[in-house]
């Protein structure tokens, strides 16, 4: 049986951009659902134990699993929003304007006035031999064994990635009693915050640039890894191969954004590296190409969460306004959001989130 539900604004994804899109919307009064395919919400920040960076506004000090709650508890309050958790969505249908969902083996179709898309982004893997073999993680797939379910991956690690995840992901490794043997990174540079990297260093772990995994090696499981220089070309260099016995392999090489919803309701798209990929073109406040449609999150470009959470709070106030709610302060909290967006994206860490949106904003 097919059952049809209508809502003002429907928000795909419970995780920082979603919770925080539905708030803001929901605080200016308009009917919102949320839906995520997990059994809780949010997302990436229930399995991240580290303490937030950036001002009070954004949770500076607060640990990701903390904010999760917090912004949980703040949606519960509204009696205007309803949550669908356990909830897929399947496609979305631009002709009739709804959404196909499956929740508890029923389908279900939801016809919303506005659409935010914040279903975040899914890790990227490598090629190389024997890379199917148990033992070889995502760092994503690593943060959730250990930090929601309290279970080790292995004994030994090697992460493959120095950004900021690989970084993390190796101390919080470290935390648990797990050995890191070495991080590495294919590009010359450390790609993460030397705050993180100083600290696993001050551990012992080393972290060398320039180098990449040639193979994983064992039968049933990894038991050890090859891994050799690279050249300022990127090319191997012959001689430099190292044998390190592990147990686990952690890739932590990036995000893709996960844009399928967006593709299928014929956003335009552009492949932009700096972001992660396939990101649409959206205009200041976040609204696709598609009218009514909006976006925020790593779907709309990876970024760290503390600004997916304020591109959550613009959409949603955006998606709100276009229905015709607002506040005394709606301008001052819009451009409140936008001069955050601008601060965590300004300075040399910003950069490369600059250049990416300067090829995207109509």
């Amino acid at each position: 049986m097919t059952f049809m539900k209508r809502t003002e604004i429907a928000v795909v994804g419970a995780g920082p951009a979603g919770l925080s899109a539905a708030v803001s919307a929901g605080s200016l009064g308009a009917r919102v659902t949320v839906i995520d395919r997990n059994d809780r919400c949010g997302g990436q920040l229930i399995k991240q134990t580290h303490a937030f960076f950036g001002s009070e506004k954004q949770y500076a000090s607060v640990r990701g699993l903390d904010i999760a709650g917090i912004l949980a508890a703040e949606v519960n309050k509204l009696a205007n929003v309803e949550v669908l958790t356990g909830a897929t969505a399947l496609g979305y249908y631009p002709d009739d304007g709804v959404l196909a969902l499956e929740k508890d083996e029923r389908f279900l179709k939801l016809k919303p006035d506005r659409i935010i898309v914040a279903t975040g982004a899914s890790e990227r893997t490598l090629a190389f031999p024997n890379n199917d073999l148990p033992g070889i993680y995502g760092a994503g797939a690593v943060q959730t064994l250990m930090n929601v379910h309290g279970v080790i991956p292995g004994h030994r690690v090697l992460m493959v990635g120095a950004g900021n995840i690989g970084l993390i992901v190796s101390y919080q490794l470290m935390q648990a009693g797990v050995k890191v043997e070495a991080i590495i990174d294919a590009a010359p540079r450390i790609g993460g915050y030397l705050v993180h990297a100083a600290k696993v260093r001050r551990m012992g772990v080393p972290i060398l640039t320039s180098h990449t995994i040639k193979a994983a090696h064992g039968e049933d499981w990894v038991r050890g890894a090859t891994i050799r220089q690279l050249d300022r070309n990127w090319h191997p260099v012959p001689g430099t191969e190292q044998e390190l016995e592990v147990d686990v392999i952690c890739i932590a090489v990036g995000l893709s954004p996960l844009a399928e919803l967006l593709w299928q309701a014929g956003c335009e798209m552009k492949f932009v590296p700096e972001l992660g990929g396939h990101v649409p073109v959206r205009d200041e406040m976040l609204e696709t190409a598609v009218k009514g449609l909006y976006v925020a999150g790593d779907v709309a470009g990876v970024e760290e969460a503390s600004s997916a959470m304020v591109e959550g709070r613009l959409a949603g106030l955006s998606a709100a306004r276009s229905l015709g709610y607002g506040s005394a302060d709606l301008e001052v909290q819009v451009k409140d959001a936008l001069a955050q967006l601008n601060s965590l994206r300004s300075g040399p860490a910003g950069e490369k989130i600059r250049q990416g949106l300067s090829q995207l904003v109509s």
